[in-house]
């Protein structure tokens, strides 16, 4: 009879499994105070020490700079804490409505979260807090460029559950991940959220399990003519230049009425804006950000200054952003997503031709992700909600700094933004805490006295 062989990863990632399992186990009895403390914790730790988390993460990766990723570690712990404080997750969480139904919270169990190198601590910290939130357990498999700052994370998280009388191995870490590893993990376990890149996401959702993937950004900004181009381009750099392009939600196209093109340009550049409007210049540009239809290795996440001493051009040593003319062509490279503090600017004729222009970038890239406008136009805001095929329309701020939620806006803070069926993702919605419990529903009969055939169909 052949001997059963069980390799290295099989056997490590079995191992976290089972120890999860008891961990969960044991957590599913604590109460919501508790479960709230501990989640609670696990932000503030990071929040604590997100100075040397965002250098570490920064030495490691060699992606991004420090002082956007301390703002995004201090932005994002205290936006989704302040999210999910006061919020039922555990037990009974809605009691008997008028249609005699009670909604009690249960847990999936086992997470699994699968985390990329430009967000290497803040994902594995907004993934563990949804899942403590919900009683669950979680693997974090990091990226092998970021193992040792994503590790250093989830090092302190624990430490302040084991502080907090929390279960041991609530919150695990792949030390030494691969593709073997990351594959075995997504088999095993009860649900899976993925953040990273398409080919890592289909194989999410061809783990055979409950995954939640994200699907690749390209924000289309529209800039209306009702609004002050000093403080719309203000606002665009701000979100292009942040942790030099990396974030998916970053604004990729400028998308500028005709007739006052030139003086958006001229904001643009005196908010700190390297313009390029020549051919040459700018295929120099597109040949060192592409390589073969894709985005360079070597370019993601690097300042435009390197990024201009690549190819062969000089910039001031204060530009924030390089911003290049559309060649007008529908084959344009440029139209795809930028992971660098690039962007590329089109003319528009009307307003249904902006739409029309967004329309074609997004059928390039990015469909069911995310588009930003500056307008006070309300009508041609909702235009462009219902027009768009995208998840989020951010109105009249920074696309990166607020899509994935803020203090001040709607959306839910997250790291993982869903983009629908356009990005082949199960939701069109920002991941939350609600996606990783199971809801169980106690049905009573109420007593609303039923329609009769007449209101039925009248």
């Amino acid at each position: 009879m052949p001997l059963l062989v069980i390799d290295e990863e099989t056997e490590m990632i079995d191992e976290m499994i089972a120890k999860a399992r008891v961990a969960q186990a044991e957590y599913a009895k604590f109460s919501q105070e508790q479960v709230d403390e501990i989640v609670r914790a696990i932000g503030k730790v990071i929040y604590d020490n997100a100075e040397e988390l965002a250098r570490n993460a920064v030495e490691e990766t060699r992606m991004g700079n420090f002082e956007d990723k301390l703002v995004k570690k201090l932005g994002k712990s205290r936006a989704i804490w302040n999210s999910l404080k006061g919020k039922r997750s555990i037990g009974i969480i809605e009691e008997k409505d008028e249609n005699g139904l009670v909604k009690i919270a249960k847990p999936v169990g086992v997470v699994g979260a699968v985390t990329p190198t430009t967000n290497p601590v803040v994902t594995p910290m907004c993934n563990a807090m949804f899942a403590l939130k919900g009683g669950n357990a979680i693997i974090v498999a990091p990226h092998p460029r970021a193992k040792k700052c994503s590790a250093q994370a989830v090092d302190l998280m624990n430490g302040e559950i084991k502080r907090l009388g929390g279960p041991d191995n609530l919150i695990q870490c792949i030390r030494e991940p691969s593709i073997a590893a990351t594959n075995e993990l997504m088999q095993k376990v009860d649900v899976l959220v993925a953040t990273g890149g398409p080919a890592m996401v289909t194989a999410a959702y061809s783990s055979g399990k409950p995954s939640f993937g994200v699907g690749p950004g390209n924000v289309q900004v529209i800039i209306d003519t009702d609004v002050d181009y000093n403080d719309a381009a203000a606002k665009v750099i701000a979100g292009r230049k942040f942790d030099y392009g990396i974030i998916c939600s970053g604004e990729q196209s400028v998308i500028a009425q005709k007739d006052d093109y030139s003086k958006v340009i001229e904001a643009f550049k005196a908010n700190g804006a390297h313009y390029v409007e020549d051919e040459a210049t700018a295929d120099k540009l597109r040949a060192t950000i592409f390589e073969d239809g894709h985005i360079a290795a070597d370019v993601v996440g690097q300042s435009p200054q390197r990024i201009a001493e690549m190819a062969g051009i000089e910039i001031a040593d204060d530009a924030k952003i390089i911003l290049i003319k559309s060649n007008g062509r529908d084959d344009d490279i440029l139209r795809k997503e930028k992971m660098c503090p690039v962007m590329v600017a089109h003319e528009y004729t009307d307003f249904d031709n902006a739409i029309a222009i967004a329309q074609q970038n997004l059928g390039v890239e990015g469909k069911g992700h995310t588009c930003a406008i500056h307008s006070n136009n309300d009508e041609h805001i909702r235009q462009a909600g219902i027009a768009l095929p995208v998840s989020r329309l951010v109105v009249n701020e920074a696309s990166s700094l607020t899509a994935g939620g803020s203090l001040k806006n709607g959306f839910a803070p997250t790291t993982t933004l869903g983009c629908g069926s356009w990005g082949n993702n199960s939701i069109s919605e920002n991941l939350n805490y609600h996606h990783l419990i199971n809801v169980h529903r106690i049905g009573y009969v109420h007593d609303k006295p039923a329609p009769t055939d007449d209101e039925i169909w009248s």
